[in-house]
């Protein structure tokens, strides 16, 4: 396999530039990194690509909201795999960063996609822990992100993603019945940014609990949203997707669902 070849990269990255534009299919890991946390833990993330078809495919890895957003390029073989054990380090030679990456295949398919989030602590390494792909557009005006806590045995972290290229708003709100807010925040996020910060960091006056929902309010496109909830003692970690819609409409659904269940 050809790996880090630049000129790829550049055909990528210039191809509006060109008098046909190639066709391409973009997926993207909501976030990547390798980084030290509380506790000297350092995290890392996993990632396998995976060519389904016969056919060779031209790869590229971009980390959007890294210094220089840096792309790497390289060929799949047909039923190939190529797997970073720590992707930051490995595809892109960084000692630290903290991103979405963004894997745009070209032609009308993606590679198929796998992401794991893991941490080490000496000679201890935590279970991996999947981070769901996006394989859509996943901006909606309200997005929910449930069941988190903050406690002395947990703790939340959200992220806040902005890929867009203006400046986006963010309004967050914390609540454990649906539709009462017990706390709001409101932060910017600028353009092609993240931000990943604790919920007591946003939300100091809330106090200790379980099974929080957080509210996400934004009309910025290209945006996208997500936490995890840490073990304090073990740092065994739990992704949280984002839920479309507020807890009211989510909690209608599902009943409407169990009521269509019920008539059959």
């Amino acid at each position: 396999m050809d790996m880090l070849r630049p000129f790829l990269a550049t055909l990528l990255l210039a191809a509006p530039a060109l008098a046909q534009t190639p066709q391409s299919v973009s997926v993207l890991v909501p976030i990547v990194g390798s980084v030290t946390g509380p506790n000297e833990v350092r995290w890392k993330t996993d990632v396998e690509l995976h060519n389904d078809g016969r056919e060779e495919l031209f790869v590229a890895l971009r980390l959007p909201t890294a210094p220089d957003q840096p792309t790497i390029a390289f060929t799949l073989p047909g039923g190939g795999t190529q797997r970073f054990a720590d992707v930051v380090a490995q595809a892109f030679g960084m000692e630290a960063a903290l991103s979405p990456l963004i894997v745009e295949t070209m032609g009308k398919r993606s590679v198929r996609v796998a992401a794991n989030a893991y941490a080490i602590r000496g000679t201890d390494i935590t279970r991996p822990e999947p981070i769901p792909v996006i394989y859509n557009d996943a901006s909606y005006p309200f997005r929910t992100l449930n069941n988190l806590s903050f406690s002395d045995v947990f703790r939340t972290n959200l992220g806040l993603v902005n890929l867009g290229d203006r400046e986006a708003t963010f309004t967050l709100a914390v609540q454990r019945v649906a539709g009462r807010n017990i706390a709001v925040a409101r932060i910017a996020i600028g353009a092609n940014s993240l931000a990943h910060t604790s919920i007591q960091t946003l939300f100091p006056l809330i106090a200790k609990g379980d099974n929080f929902n957080v509210v996400v309010e934004t009309s910025a496109p290209n945006t996208y949203v997500y936490a995890s909830v840490i073990e304090n003692a073990t740092s065994e970690a739990r992704f949280i997707a984002p839920s479309i819609g507020m807890p009211e409409s989510q909690e209608a659904r599902q009943e409407a669902g169990g009521r269509r269940q019920k008539e059959k």
